[in-house]
């Protein structure tokens, strides 16, 4: 990652709270976002992730990634390159696609009532079969 980049990321992103309990010292948080962009570029699973890439582990990059999505800093960092992007003019109005959908609601419905069976009597188990038992192997 770039330090431009970087330095537009850093601001955006919580302070970290104090240490509960004594143990590793913290995965600094650009090794973090590191890790979270490999493993979303490469789509490995988070517990994948290689040890020595320098990102840390898996699960400290998903912990990560999730405390900063609850922190809203996906939407901030969007906001701050959309507006990079406008002041240099650098946005492709031509490929923006605006698409929707409107249906006008009913004021209101008939009320609905338990859905009934169609057909007489109970229907038949998928889960059990009324036959003998079933042998493991088709051969004996």
């Amino acid at each position: 990652m770039s330090d431009e980049l970087w330095s537009l990321i850093e601001p955006l992103l919580p302070e970290p709270g104090p240490k509960l309990v004594a143990g590793r010292p913290r995965v600094p948080d650009r090794q973090a976002l590191c890790g979270i962009l490999f493993v979303l570029h490469t789509g490995i699973q988070w517990e994948y992730l290689p040890q020595e890439l320098g990102f840390g582990s898996g699960m400290t990059c998903w912990r990560r990634l999730a405390a900063w999505n609850e922190a809203g800093v996906w939407e901030k960092l969007h906001r701050v390159l959309l507006k990079k992007l406008r002041s240099a003019k650098q946005l492709d109005w031509s490929r923006v696609v605006i698409d929707s959908s409107r249906a006008r609601a009913a004021r209101r419905g008939p009320k609905a009532g338990p859905a009934r069976s169609t057909a007489h009597g109970r229907a038949a188990s998928t889960t059990s079969s009324p036959t003998g038992r079933a042998s493991r192997s088709r051969c004996r």
